[in-house]
């Protein structure tokens, strides 16, 4: 089978690539950006350098095995990767005076077809084509590279260097709005290179331009479906679990219940042990559903624990986010290994876990070692987890998987539409949507205005289109089912107001709505300024203890999804 080897220096979008790319029939996979490659592996079509936090002119800038350059492999480097080729063939990079982050125009350069030699001519016009047109391919390439005529795109940038010198062979493709060079080709070898980042959903033509490479480029024929990845996964649980107990820490979420059916369908339903925590930081009736659905799925062993004290109590006094994700991630182990204890399994039992890639690379945990840390996850950052982890006793079917992936997954099973398009929700639960302390009465407060919030959105009709956006007609789904993720924040702030002729002091509470493919970048969702003048009405006339409500309008980047 054709793939496509992605090397991972460190960027937060890397598995992003290999998504993409799955997402067009080819099968990906990622390595350590200076992992030894198999480069005579006769299905190795393609390599892709990505990203990274570094500099390539720093010690902490890695570089790939050298074998790739002299391969006759298809290579595509992106942002680092575009300027760890540069570099390492001979050219400069140093950095900008300004960094160019975000949306920016590119165009193609005229004459970049000029000294392409003829036995890489087509392959080089096929990767631009899309660039410059509808990334029909090389039997319809547009003449705007030629011309400098394309009109140009938005791509998406975050880098803080820039090529100042060409290595030997390359030429500028494509640039900026900002005045540097966005895009490279080499004359002789099969070799590419983009500033920006195609992998992100906000970069125009960004899918015609990784299709470009990996048809165009290296010929790959499709032969990857989710269908196989459930196939393939399920066998290697298997063979991992042997026979052993396998207990699954379940929070009732998408993930999770993937994740729990996933394992149910791959072992037999009696090794499979399902515990599911009640702490006291869930949305209003989160444990009846989750005992609803598991059952549901053939579980026999579901084990409800109720510890609402015990995690309040750790809580206590906590008001640093960080603080408050360890505080619960440890307490989490604590009960699952006191819980386990009572129920008399074996010492060798293995954990599963509904970890997607996004809740590893935001912890530093990528395939490579360069990531960088963004917020650390009940369960991937704890010492207890990573002591299951260096053990080998830890399994995570959905490591690799984004959330829309996963929901394909949840539906390949068979799960009930209500769990499978249900809105993503923190480990850590209300506790990181709470700023500042945690109590009792807060959770009580946010849960009753978060439920308000998602069962008006159910209810309501999203608009049929931007234009209809704009002219509040109603289209064919909810807004719920529009929004990627909904949610309420309740914010250590209390501001003044009137009930009744009484004034009194509210709490604020934020209501956040984004629109995303993935979830590791966000836009803001566009609310009928009815529909959200509604909502907050209901809100604060139903939930008393608030006296006033706001709309979150940031995206990520710069901002996360959740607040915390």
């Amino acid at each position: 089978m054709d793939k496509i080897l992605v090397l991972d220096f460190g960027s937060q979008t890397t598995q992003l690539i290999c998504r993409r790319i799955r997402d067009m029939g080819v099968y990906a996979e990622i390595s350590a950006g200076d992992a030894v490659i198999d480069t005579a592996d006769p299905d190795l079509r393609g390599i892709i350098l990505s990203g990274s936090p570094e500099s390539v002119y720093t010690r902490e800038g890695e570089s790939p095995d050298k074998k790739i350059y002299a391969s006759g492999i298809p290579l595509l480097g992106i942002c680092y990767g575009l300027q760890r080729m540069n570099y390492d063939m001979g050219g400069k990079v140093e950095p900008l005076p300004e960094r160019e982050y975000g949306a920016k125009t590119v165009s193609l350069v005229e004459g970049a077809l000029d000294g392409v030699a003829e036995h890489n001519r087509e392959r080089v016009s096929s990767f631009l084509a899309a660039f410059a047109g509808d990334g029909g391919g090389p039997e319809s390439p547009s003449d705007g590279f030629t011309s400098g005529k394309s009109g140009g795109f938005t791509a998406w940038m975050s880098h803080g260097d820039t090529l100042t010198t060409l290595a030997p062979g390359f030429r500028e493709a494509a640039r900026s709005a900002s005045g540097y060079t966005a895009a490279v080709v080499h004359e002789t070898e099969c070799w590419f290179g983009l500033q920006f980042h195609p992998e992100v959903t906000h970069c125009q033509k960004g899918g015609e331009i990784l299709s470009a490479f990996v048809f165009g480029v290296c010929g790959c024929g499709t032969g990857w479906t989710m269908e196989k990845y459930a196939r393939e996964t399920g066998e290697g649980i298997a063979v991992k679990a042997g026979g052993n107990t396998v207990l699954l820490l379940i929070s009732g979420g998408v993930d999770s219940t993937v994740a729990g059916a996933l394992l149910l369908k791959s072992l037999p339903p009696e090794n499979v042990h399902l515990m599911y925590m009640d702490t006291g930081l869930m949305r209003k009736g989160e444990t009846d559903m989750v005992e609803r659905s598991l059952l549901k799925l053939g579980a026999r062993h579901l084990h409800i624990v109720h510890c609402e004290d015990e995690f309040l109590g750790a809580l206590k006094g906590l008001s640093d986010p960080e603080a408050k994700r360890r505080a619960i991630g440890d307490l989490f182990i604590t009960i699952q290994e006191r819980e386990v204890a009572r129920l008399h399994l074996s010492d060798d039992y293995f954990l599963a876990q509904g970890t997607l890639y996004t809740d590893l690379v935001e912890s530093g945990r990528g395939v490579g070692k360069k990531a960088h840390l963004i917020k650390s996850h009940h369960n991937v950052g704890s010492p207890l987890v990573d002591a299951k982890r260096k053990a080998g006793r830890i399994i995570e079917p959905l490591e690799r998987l984004y959330k829309d992936e996963v929901r394909r997954l949840g539906r390949l099973f068979g799960l009930d539409e209500d769990v499978v398009r249900r809105h993503p929700f923190p480990g850590p639960g209300l506790a990181v949507r709470i700023l500042g302390e945690v109590t009792k009465e807060k959770c009580d407060i946010l849960r009753e205005a978060d439920a308000i919030y998602i069962e008006e959105l159910k209810k309501r009709r999203a608009p049929a289109s931007r234009e209809g956006r704009a002219a509040g007609e109603a289209g064919g789904v909810s807004l719920y089912d529009d929004i990627w993720q909904a949610f309420a924040v309740l914010l250590p702030v209390q501001s003044v107001g009137v009930a009744g002729d009484i004034r009194k002091y509210g709490w604020v509470l934020a209501l956040r709505a984004v629109t995303s493919a993935d979830g590791m970048t966000a836009g803001v969702y566009p609310f009928p300024a009815g529909d959200l003048l509604e909502i907050s009405t209901l809100i604060t006339n139903s939930v008393k203890e608030i006296g006033r409500v706001t709309y979150d309008i940031s995206s990520k980047p710069p901002a996360t999804i959740e607040w915390e």
